[in-house]
């Protein structure tokens, strides 16, 4: 979290305001930067002695009231590699028009208000951006995913209008994409590898069952027409019901525009909408049972409805966690998931890139202390720990919803019930990410490794172990619950380095085992110390060589990311990858709390533009696209 000096603009005619802004802007990057500073010296413009030790070329006219014009745009000095690098020595008070924090959706929300000529800067707690988008040499000349670790949620449109392949963007896509080894008889003899060859896919499902072969095609297009009704709502702010009965007439005719989406999705199901309905509502469990009958491919398809989620197959509503990491897609092709060129700090890269690109400033190593309120209450700014206040007309977290609200606003300017909602948000969390650098890739019983040591199809797949049947992943469920790591955790191993081999040294691998269950906290008030971490690292790994024997003398180092270690390294709330469940009492109209699911807060100038708003999270970038387009409207009119 952070945020630093930017530009800024106070005018009393807010339109105005924008239109200057945009102009100025695009002056600014008329002008070559080797004649940026003797112009700015020869105008005269300075914005005070705090800041002119700092900055060495700008155009800068400041005015201590703001009401008159307050207008600074500059271009600092220490740019690297596309982002700005804060010096030490800023001034003790700066002004900027809006401010966005640096997970994914903050840099995508950034990007979009300074394409829209909102002068933006970006500030980030940590040293890297990215918040869990990031890429980290954890072992030295091994680089992790360390957090998240494959994508397909980021919708198109972002890549299109922000040029994220022109930035860097590179995604290497994956197919096959799944493989579930089997351990019968202690021995992991049989396997199903998944692809998106139908055929082949259809004859690997044929050794467990002739008829589930038969069924699987029908069953992924029923699941194809539920997504493309759906999709569209991820692009827009949830509908605000109680726009109908406020306001004049005109504006709540308007109001109902906002059903539209609603609509178009009921009628694109038709009449097939209660089993559309089921599979939202129902657990996955009973979804799999109408489809399918052999349980390897039921547990296989079970992960992507229990994935981050602290919930089994067998919860009410475990559905919907499926539809959500089946939404996405790769270079057009629908539900595909790949491994970003140099680890995921690519993507964020890549849009930090496209918002430096059109003038956002970029800051790291600046966490932000509280949110600087006006005498109004509306949001003016924030306040760095360091001291520094930072003024503005937008402020955007990408924060969870328990920070932003519970933390950084000062006290008694919320009221009571939504601070109780925002408290009561579930952000439970079952997941421990262990990231293992090896000196060979792992060979499966079930699949044996080539004799040249090259990685074979199925290396490049999300690799499933402990799910030979869905019971297994509800008794890992219920040991978790129980306050108890997992005896034989649910896996999910990737091996990106199968695709990428620029992650690591020649002949090593890195390997990502995202794991649960793990509770975050551990019965009996037991701390997730070092002798925890490592003992459950442990029992995953005797897992992971009982597969792939020879595993556990192949590593060289691990990092192991608990509950606990995930939201103090990542900001993520309780560890929850989404920022909170994805259960359908926290999902549109509810995220993060009824009445404010549209990235307003109760604190005018205020927004939440991270996975704790609609539509949730994954490295998607639609809730800070959403954001921007809700705050941009509000500037407007400011």
């Amino acid at each position: 979290m952070a945020m630093v000096a930017c530009l800024c603009l106070y005018v009393p005619h807010s339109r105005l305001a924008l239109k200057l802004v945009h102009l100025v802007t695009v002056v600014h990057s008329l002008i070559p930067p080797c004649l940026r500073q003797g112009l700015g010296r020869w105008l005269g413009l300075a914005c005070g002695p705090a800041c002119a030790s700092t900055w060495t070329d700008m155009f800068t006219h400041a005015c201590e009231n703001t009401e008159t014009c307050l207008l600074a745009v500059r271009s600092p000095a220490w740019y690297q590699g596309g982002f700005m690098v804060l010096p030490p020595g800023l001034g003790p008070s700066c002004r900027s028009v809006g401010r966005a924090q640096a997970g994914h959706n903050g840099l995508v929300a950034a990007a979009y208000l300074q394409k829209s000529g909102v002068r933006t800067a970006v500030l980030e707690r940590r040293h890297l951006l990215g918040g869990a988008a990031v890429t980290e040499e954890i072992v030295p000349g091994f680089k992790f995913s360390r957090a998240s670790y494959l994508l397909s949620l980021l919708r198109p449109q972002i890549s299109t209008e922000l040029e994220l392949q022109r930035h860097g963007l590179r995604v290497y896509a994956r197919d096959p994409y799944s493989f579930t080894p089997l351990l019968e008889d202690g021995q992991a003899r049989r396997s199903l590898l998944l692809g998106h060859d139908m055929a082949d896919t259809q004859r690997q499902i044929a050794q467990f069952s002739s008829k589930d072969a038969q069924a699987y095609p029908k069953y992924e297009a029923f699941l194809s027409r539920l997504v493309s009704a759906l999709d569209p709502l991820l692009d827009a702010a949830p509908v605000d019901p109680a726009a109908w009965s406020q306001g004049p007439l005109l504006q709540r005719l308007r109001a109902l525009r906002g059903l539209q989406p609603l609509l178009r999705a009921g009628l694109a199901l038709g009449k097939q909408l209660p089993q559309y309905y089921q599979v939202l509502t129902a657990p996955i469990t009973r979804i799999l049972d109408l489809w399918f009958e052999s349980e390897p491919l039921k547990a296989t398809l079970a992960t992507d409805a229990v994935i981050g989620a602290m919930a089994s197959p067998h919860t009410p509503g475990s559905g919907y966690v499926l539809l959500h990491h089946v939404m996405g897609e790769l270079e057009g092709r629908k539900g595909a998931w790949g491994y970003v060129a140099g680890g995921m700090g690519g993507v964020s890269q890549a849009i930090a890139s496209a918002a430096a690109a059109h003038g956002a400033d970029i800051f790291t190593e600046k966490p932000v202390a509280r949110v600087l309120l006006g005498p109004r209450g509306e949001a003016q700014g924030v306040v760095l720990q360091d001291g520094t206040e930072v003024k503005s007309k937008l402020v955007l977290s990408n924060a969870s919803a328990q920070l932003t609200f519970l933390q950084l606003v000062p006290q008694g300017q919320l009221p009571d019930e939504f601070l109780q909602r925002v408290a009561q948000f579930d952000t439970r969390s079952p997941v421990t990410k262990i990231n293992v650098a090896v000196d060979r890739l792992p060979s499966f019983v079930a699949a044996p490794n080539a004799g040249d040591g090259r990685p074979l199809p199925h290396h490049q797949c999300s690799i499933h172990l402990n799910c030979e049947d869905t019971h297994l992943l509800h008794r890992a469920f219920q040991e978790a619950s129980s306050g108890e790591p997992s005896t034989r955790p649910m896996i999910e191993l990737c091996i990106p380095s199968a695709l990428d081999p620029t992650l690591a040294p020649p002949g090593c691998h890195v390997v990502s085992l995202f794991t649960q269950y793990t509770p975050y906290a551990l019965a009996g008030g037991r701390p997730w110390d070092e002798q925890e971490q490592n003992a459950y690292a442990d029992r995953v790994f005797d897992w992971v060589e009982a597969y792939a024997p020879g595993f556990k003398a192949s590593v060289i180092g691990r990092d192991i990311l608990t509950p606990p270690a995930l939201e103090k390294i990542f900001g993520l709330p309780g560890g929850n990858i989404f920022h909170g469940a994805m259960s359908l009492d926290q999902l549109y109209f509810a995220r993060p709390v009824p009445s404010y699911s549209g990235y307003r807060s109760p604190i005018p100038g205020l927004y939440l533009c991270g996975s704790g708003a609609h539509p949730g999270g994954g490295v998607m970038g639609a809730p800070g696209r959403n954001a921007a387009s809700v705050a941009l409207k509000d500037f407007k009119h400011v």
